[in-house]
């Protein structure tokens, strides 16, 4: 039988702290193509959220509701990823970034260029509206669930995707 979150949590704060092992394997994968998503990147993202497991296990005291350990960590790790995207941006001018073109015959390297225009746009999105983006549609989250993580209501989640895919639209449209 699979341990909850509460129960690992408590052992972990009891000092068993390899425990910690069950919850980083648990929401490793769940929560890894958010980061990657998220972030655009996936070495940047898998050192957020490496940094995010680390800030947790730091502050796994100050987790209220150890059954809810996975809401919890999704919170630092949105946080992780968001600074994340901050340090890139400041670092890389999205000016910079040249549209991929449409005049390619290999079809490959339109794929690539077409998912770095995807990435591109997910970046200039605000990071409410690519967290609820990304957990809608790449994640394939329902918005109960999306209320549960981030504790937004339902409705505000719907305008935020709403806003997010009218955002996509309109950017992908002007790189052609």
């Amino acid at each position: 039988m699979t341990p909850s979150d509460g129960d690992v949590v408590r052992r972990v704060l009891s000092g068993e702290v390899e425990a910690y092992r069950v919850l980083v394997e648990r929401y490793r994968q769940e929560f890894g193509r958010y980061a990657v998503a998220t972030v655009g990147d996936r070495d940047a993202a898998q050192d957020a959220m490496q940094e995010a497991f680390i800030r947790a296990f730091d502050a796994l005291a100050t987790c209220r509701e150890p059954d809810r350990f996975g809401a919890w960590f999704f919170r630092i790790l949105t946080n992780q990823c968001r600074n994340t995207v901050s340090r890139r941006r400041s670092s890389v001018a999205l000016e910079d970034v040249n549209p991929p073109g449409t005049d390619r015959a290999d079809a490959a390297l339109e794929r690539e260029e077409l998912a770095d225009a995807l990435v591109a746009a997910l970046e200039r999105l605000t990071p409410e509206q690519r967290e609820a983006f990304v957990m809608r549609h790449v994640d394939g989250r329902s918005y109960e669930e999306m209320s549960r993580l981030v504790g937004v209501g339902v409705d505000a989640l719907k305008m935020r995707v709403h806003r997010a895919r009218d955002a996509m639209r309109v950017m992908m449209e002007a790189m052609r």
